[in-house]
């Protein structure tokens, strides 16, 4: 059974600021649920004074787990254009995590979804892309081993 999906190249981040408003885009890749949440939980602890750590990841080869996050911002606002960002790209097996410093000038509904969705666009920019191609080995019969005796008693290989 061949797996073939499209993740970041590596774990990383980036950051932009907007509006005196700093987000940091944090990216990191996955396995499982469990995984990212403990990613996310993670990067809340590390940034627990930012006003807002907002998150999506996808998980499986057919993009089968997908959860978002808007920690309080405006409902639809940030992880739903995060997540749209990884489907556009059709990325997998990743998590995002943007954290929000408010920087004291609101941005409004679509000045959030365009800041949230951008962070996210910017990693995949600056942090890139790649396609695992996971094989799975399977068991296979080589030669099989019988002795052939000849003349003179001498074991030959046959395989």
């Amino acid at each position: 059974m061949n797996m073939e999906y499209v993740t970041f190249k590596e774990n990383g981040t980036v950051q932009e600021e907007i509006k005196k408003s700093k987000f940091i885009c944090h990216v990191k890749r996955v396995s499982s649920e469990e995984e990212a949440r403990d990613f996310i939980n993670a990067i809340k602890k590390e940034h627990y004074k930012a006003t807002h750590n907002c998150s999506a990841f996808i998980i499986g080869e057919q993009s089968d787990i997908k959860r978002t996050s808007d920690d309080g911002e405006p409902s639809g606002t940030a992880g739903v254009p995060m997540l749209g960002v990884l489907e556009n790209h059709h990325i997998t097996n990743s998590c995002v995590v943007v954290t929000r410093y408010f920087g004291g000038i609101k941005l409004g509904a679509g000045g959030l979804i365009r800041a949230y969705a951008g962070s996210v666009a910017q990693a995949v920019r600056e942090i890139g892309l790649v396609e695992i191609k996971e094989q799975v080995k399977r068991p296979s019969i080589s030669g099989t081993r019988s002795n052939v005796y000849g003349s003179g008693g001498d074991n030959y290989f046959c395989g």
